[in-house]
């Protein structure tokens, strides 16, 4: 009986130290990229392997914690240059090379899992990071809503994206449709219009303005693991 007692407390412990480490983490997400997302069959092919290998994409943590450190509030960006054309189904974007923007807000222990959560949900996209800055991030959404589609995202002066929802106006040749995907993982996610999208940092051997493009994503993850 005493080892029974003394496994069920080991095993008790063991699970409870499991539940500790678990990783249950949800919020908001932008991306905008230097191709249209929603667009036309002929607009998609114009610009197929021309443009659309340069992106800019983050994560504000409404609440949850990644390899049991809390990260409510905070940001982490990731902007990326790859060798052609992101999402193409015909093509080969790798080898990617990119750079991961940590929250300033962020102490030393989450900003290593902050780091950690954006590999995890930025996939093969952000296995080659070539730079790490960490500067303040700020990103909101009109009314604290996604669905109205207006968004912001800055970090220092580097990268920036700033979307309006999809309207009329954007409606070029009446055969819209998403064409490509989310570059990450999300819960929820709608084509947005690009107002601004820039990077201006180094690290990749180029920089980009990329505005008034329907190449923007706006939307909402959840990871439970």
């Amino acid at each position: 009986m005493k080892r029974l007692a003394l496994s069920l407390c080991l095993a008790g412990s063991l699970m409870a130290a499991g539940l500790q480490n678990r990783t249950q983490i949800r919020g908001e997400y932008i991306e905008a990229r230097t191709a249209d997302v929603f667009t036309g069959p002929c607009f998609a092919n114009s610009e197929v392997d021309l443009v659309g290998n340069l992106a800019v994409f983050g994560w504000h943590v409404r609440n949850g914690e990644f390899d049991g450190v809390k990260l409510d509030g905070l940001n982490v960006v990731g902007v990326v240059k790859a060798s052609s054309t992101l999402g193409n189904v015909n093509g080969n974007p790798y080898p990617v090379r990119s750079i991961v923007i940590l929250d300033q807000r962020a102490t030393p222990e989450q900003r290593i899992a902050l780091a950690a959560f954006a590999k995890r949900m930025g996939g093969d996209l952000l296995q080659d990071v070539v730079k790490t800055e960490t500067l303040p991030i700020e990103m909101t959404f009109e009314d604290d809503n996604i669905h109205k589609g207006a968004g912001k995202l800055s970090a220092g002066t580097l990268a920036t994206i700033q979307t309006r929802a999809i309207d009329s106006r954007d409606h070029l040749c009446s055969n819209e449709e998403t064409w490509y995907q989310p570059l990450t993982k999300t819960e929820h996610a709608m084509p947005a219009f690009a107002l601004a999208h820039t990077f201006t940092g180094k690290g990749l051997n180029t920089t980009w303005s990329s505005p008034e493009k329907r190449s923007a994503f706006v939307g909402s993850f959840q990871l439970s693991e």
